[in-house]
């Protein structure tokens, strides 16, 4: 049972059990006392002795547990927490040594092993760097190959998620909606016609011609159904497609392999972080204050199997409705005419909203941002009952609750650069996020939490982090 809480937690735990042993054995002993002395006008006076010996060995105790925090039991939390940013999130800064003054050799020790291991790392990561750079190069070659094909092309797992989409196929989807790896083809074409063509695709293992429908039936698609030979999934193929993308634009080609062969999906709860898909988010405001101030920027990135898909990026003003104020422009750089133009936040909210279908959504102090868009959750005609992780709360589990927990302060942990230009705009402050978060969970694994309910019990111990914030 005490193995599940902090250290700090124990240690409180155990002065509190030597402030009480104390009282116990200074009491025992002026009761025996007293009963041997066996005079019973001097009763009066143990009493008030007991109560001095009381309050004395309390502060004293007291005393002595903040000084051990405050130099032992807080350095310590500190020194695991950046000896785990090394090993597992590439952290590469010099070690706080200082902070931890008082453990003797424990952390010159700590900082000597871990300049061993950035070492070695940085040894592997050279010998990695030129496979990477030789299969980059194959990459290049591939999606240059693939792009130039004049049809729009996705990749489809199984149970019909998006695994790879050219540019082509990505203005196709987004004709419907965003195009997203991961996502369900049921998000953007009816589910009957796609259905149909799967099962006699995987009846015959021949291709399949059929004619699929928009989700919303304003549009219909000649395509044909290909299998992938050995690997599960198929090849759809848009051959009456209508997109076209000038041949000197970038034509990304946008995959994730390991999707093809996602497992059964257990409960939320009980699912690996890595299998995960998040979307990170951030807002700019007019103000403050949720109940009455408005969103004029909504960034957001998502972040697949512990990375983040470049290409998959939100990036909105959105018109308030009311002046912006010269302090918040002075922030974020946004004024009133940026905004003229752009959606109110019904539209706004509800493109969003879509953007983050099926997954956990990620922010930084999140109730801040999330009380807007619940606010106008009735404007919007949706419900906001995605699931929500918190980078203030993760940082706190694991850098210990006393530390900062600021962005700036998270991304200086995590050797996290944001640039000038970015800092306090939606999307730059989102990659930053996301950027902690692909970092971040790496050494929630380490520590033993891997899945989501598990981070959500751990988190819950630091709810009160974003009482005070907020």
């Amino acid at each position: 049972m005490l193995t599940r809480l902090s250290l700090r937690i124990r240690i409180f735990l155990f002065f509190c059990l030597l402030a009480l042993g104390g009282l116990v054995v200074s009491s025992v002993a002026l009761w025996v006392s007293y009963v041997r002395l066996d005079n019973p006008e001097l009763l009066t006076a143990f009493v008030f002795a007991e109560i001095l010996i009381g309050f004395g060995m309390l502060a004293m105790v007291a005393g002595v547990w903040l000084l051990f925090d405050d130099n032992i039991a807080k350095p310590i939390e500190r020194l695991s927490a950046e000896l785990r940013a090394r090993a597992h999130a590439g952290v590469s800064t010099d070690m706080d040594l200082q902070a931890a003054r008082y453990l003797g050799d424990l952390a010159p020790a700590a900082a000597g092993l871990a300049d061993q291991l950035s070492d070695k790392t940085l040894n592997i990561a050279e010998a990695v760097a030129v496979e990477t750079a030789h299969l980059a190069a194959e990459k290049q070659r591939l999606t240059a190959l693939l792009t130039e094909i004049p049809v729009a092309m996705l990749l489809a797992s199984p149970t019909h998620k998006i695994v790879l989409y050219d540019a082509q196929a990505a203005e196709v989807l987004a004709q419907i909606c965003h195009p997203r790896l991961n996502a369900s083809l049921f998000e953007y074409l009816k589910p009957g016609p796609l259905e149909d063509a799967y099962s006699k695709l995987v009846k015959t293992g021949m291709d399949v011609e059929c004619k699929l429908i928009s989700i919303d039936e304003n549009q219909s698609y000649s395509a044909r159904m290909k299998p992938l030979g050995d690997a599960p999934g198929y090849m759809l193929i848009f051959e009456d497609s209508t997109a076209r993308i000038s041949p000197d634009a970038a034509r990304p080609l946008v995959y994730d392999f390991e999707l093809l062969h996602t497992a059964a999906e257990d409960a939320l709860e009980n699912r690996a972080l890595p299998d995960l898909c998040f979307v990170v988010f951030d807002t700019e405001t007019t103000g403050l204050l949720p109940h009455k101030d408005e969103i004029v920027q909504i960034g957001a990135v998502r972040v697949i199997k512990g990375r983040i898909v470049d290409s998959e990026q939100l990036n909105m003003l959105v018109n308030p409705g009311i002046p912006i104020p010269a302090a918040s422009t002075k922030v974020h750089k946004i004024n009133d005419r940026m905004v003229q133009g752009a959606p109110d936040i019904a539209k706004a909210g509800k493109v969003f909203h879509q953007f983050a279908r099926d997954a956990v959504i990620v922010a930084h102090n999140a109730p801040f941002d999330m009380a807007f868009l619940r606010r106008h959750a009735d404007d919007m005609g949706v419900e906001w009952t995605h699931p929500i992780l918190d980078t203030v709360l993760l940082s706190a589990v694991l850098f210990g609750a006393s530390d900062t927990h600021t962005l700036d302060a998270l991304c200086e942990r995590l050797d996290i650069t944001i640039p000038n230009a970015l800092r306090h705009t939606a999307l730059g402050d989102a990659l930053a996020t996301a950027e902690a978060l692909v970092k971040m969970l790496p050494m929630l694994q380490a520590r033993g939490v891997t899945t989501f309910g598990a981070v959500l019990v751990e988190t819950r111990k630091h709810g009160r982090l974003l009482e005070d914030l907020n």
